[in-house]
């Protein structure tokens, strides 16, 4: 296959997206830096999924692993709630 004409045209569309890239009318953007990486937001985020995992951890009501308290409780708002103890 040639690199020019329609064959390095059409090249980017066989790229595998990435979560850092969006679809625009069929092409593939990278999205602008995320302004979590910077100042103190890396170490805020840090904290607030310190105190997510140990109130996970906190939680007995069911018998699952933290990835899978994790995952419930993004699916049943009910259980949640439980969770934050509100």
């Amino acid at each position: 296959m040639s690199d020019n004409g329609a064959d390095g045209f059409l090249g980017f569309a066989h790229k595998v997206p990435t979560n850092a890239d969006i679809m625009v009318r069929g092409y593939f953007v990278v999205r602008p830096a995320c302004r979590t990486r910077t100042g103190h937001a890396p170490e805020n985020l840090a904290t607030l999924r310190h105190i997510a995992v140990n109130l996970l951890k906190q939680e007995h009501s069911c018998n699952l692993g933290i990835k899978s308290k994790r995952l419930k409780a993004g699916w049943d708002e009910s259980y949640m709630l439980k969770v934050l103890n509100i």
